[in-house]
């Protein structure tokens, strides 16, 4: 048998003199390892996935499409070019999540493929930009609907959406660290909410195609700057932004090899279909302008159609955000568990919370981040941040599926992808991350210099080993201060 790619990976080993593991006792058991559990069904899997892309995207990303594109069949256009790369990411991402059955995803693909330097830098990136900043846009777009039927006749105050956004976060983030099957239970109850809401609006939409509403579809005033439609992608792609959250816990999913690629294939198609519908309704009765006009396009959609009904659609957009939100945390917090597994992030976050089994310390650092995005409330600048950081980083991820097929052909691969698919998705990255560089130059400038910011903390935190003595024990105190304060303990699970 061909050896696995887990065996390749170079964890560093822990320092004896760091605090030793808790064991949990129990009546039934003599202790129980601490580790993360494979609590996650084939059905969980699919919620996380479906959770996590449909938060926000579909209730924003509608003007950010539109308003760079310029016509509505060219925004179709990207929204079904949107899911199709998507699918060949996900299908890229199932070889890898099979192969290297590791938490953390692409960044431990890239520990694995390139080395401790590149992993570092894209741990960077998602920590300090695309996940936090992620959370904190579908937080946004949480509060400002759950808020809406309170201000019917303006925009809410700005101070209060951003409180409730962050109320919304710190509520999750305890569910997040008290219990897994609590977390699970939330992306359950509040995906089937958000689809039900999906759901209504399509049949709302083929009830207008029925009555023959479909002046607003036609190709006037398409976009003819080139960047700009490449620019489009950007809100098309953070709409479907998730489909990789699974592999982010593929260690508390039951079965990975046999449940991974059915969860990705069922989940990408389903939201797939579902924006391209939803997008199609949204524009059986509302023009380009109104769009445009509008800050949340389904409120204004139901307010047309609805009548005193209308108030139940931004009640089931908060919730299909606030689930959002959830699937956002729950996956965050493994990637930064990862990281520190790996050295490359603080020592406590590799800690578990021994009574609850939950990495309640990166749950709350996530936290913390998205918190401190809840500054600004520009979505739609925090979305072209998110974009050009987010797709170079998963670029990356995809490029190690050939290069490791040259490298390592000897390795198990329970599922094998055609070359085909890395390479196309390859070239798409690169154009949609060169090309709005020349669009707008001011946004992806300022995720290059954060980008940047990473290779100074690598150096001085991580590679500089021989630390002074005072440093070192100031670094410990706090480790072992908040372990205390968490009842965290490292894992004992053995590779």
């Amino acid at each position: 048998m061909a050896p696995k790619a887990e065996e390749y990976s170079s964890v560093p080993q822990k320092d004896p003199e760091k605090i030793a593991p808790m064991e949990i006792m129990s009546p039934n058991k003599s202790h129980e390892t601490v580790e993360l559990k494979p609590k996650m069904t084939l059905m969980n899997g699919v919620t996380v996935i479906v959770g996590s892309i449909i938060g926000s995207g579909i209730f924003v990303s509608p003007s950010g499409v539109l308003m760079n594109t310029g016509s509505v069949n060219m925004a179709l256009v990207i929204w079904i070019t949107s899911g199709i790369f998507s699918m060949v990411g996900a299908y890229c991402y199932a070889e890898l999540g099979c192969m290297i059955k590791k938490t953390g995803a692409d960044y431990a693909y890239i520990m694995v493929t390139f080395g401790e330097f590149l992993a570092f830098i894209r741990l960077w990136v998602e920590c300090m930009i695309v996940r936090p900043c992620s959370q904190a846009i579908v937080a946004l777009t949480f509060a400002i609907y759950a808020s809406k039927p309170f201000f019917p006749e303006c925009e809410p105050p700005d101070e209060a959406v951003r409180l409730l956004a962050a109320i919304c976060i710190c509520i999750l983030a305890f569910i997040n660290c008290w219990e897994v099957k609590w977390a699970t239970a939330v992306q359950d109850v509040f995906t089937y909410a958000k689809l039900l809401a999906l759901f209504i609006i399509i049949l709302t939409g083929i009830v207008q195609l029925a009555k023959g509403k479909v002046e607003n579809f036609n190709w006037d005033d398409t976009e003819t700057d080139f960047t700009k439609i490449a620019l489009s992608f950007y809100s098309g792609l953070f709409a479907y932004n998730g489909w990789n959250y699974l592999n982010f816990v593929i260690e508390e999913l039951q079965d990975p090899v046999k449940n991974l690629p059915k969860a990705i294939a069922i989940s990408i198609i389903l939201v797939t279909v579902v924006y391209v519908l939803t997008n199609i309704a949204f524009y059986t009765t509302l023009s380009v302008p109104e769009v445009l006009g509008s800050e949340a396009v389904a409120v204004t959609f139901a307010e047309r159609l609805y009548g005193p009904f209308a108030f139940l659609i931004p009640i089931f957009v908060a919730m299909s955000t606030f689930g959002g939100v959830n699937g956002i945390l729950l996956t965050s917090s493994r990637l930064f568990y990862a990281g520190a597994c790996e050295g490359q992030m603080p020592e406590i976050l590799s800690m578990i919370q021994v009574n609850k089994m939950t990495p309640a310390p990166a749950v709350i650092i996530v936290a913390l981040l998205s918190l401190g995005y809840l500054c600004s409330s520009d979505i739609f600048a925090l979305i072209n941040y998110v974009g050009f950081a987010t797709w170079i980083s998963i670029g990356l991820a995809v490029l190690c599926l050939p290069w490791l097929r040259w490298k390592h052909p000897e390795w198990e691969r329970p599922l094998k992808v055609n070359l085909f698919f890395p390479i196309i998705y390859i070239i798409a990255t690169i154009f949609i991350t060169i090309v709005p560089m020349i669009a707008k130059p001011k946004e992806t400038g300022i995720g290059v210099v954060i980008i940047l910011t990473g290779v100074p903390v690598y150096f001085i935190f991580f590679a500089w080993k021989n630390k002074p003595v005072f440093i070192r024990k100031f670094l410990d105190f706090i480790t072992k201060f908040t372990q205390k304060l968490l009842m965290a303990s490292p894992s004992t699970k053995k590779d």
